[in-house]
């Protein structure tokens, strides 16, 4: 079990890495936004983190 949760662990640390490096710091926010939202269970909050990610994801391609 701890092994899996190392192998999780290192792969979201992975992911907001490669969040940081592609969209700089206001994805990272974006990202804390959304996940914010979803373990607060509000709606508004995570609505508007994956707002600003599909904003940043449609502005760069």
């Amino acid at each position: 079990m701890p092994l899996i949760a190392i192998v999780v662990a290192a792969l979201a640390i992975g992911f907001e890495q490669l969040i940081q490096w592609k969209y700089g710091p206001l994805g990272i926010v974006a990202l804390v936004l959304l996940t914010v939202g979803i373990k607060a269970r509000s709606a508004k909050i995570g609505g508007v983190g994956a707002a600003l990610l599909v904003l940043l994801l449609a502005q760069s391609g």
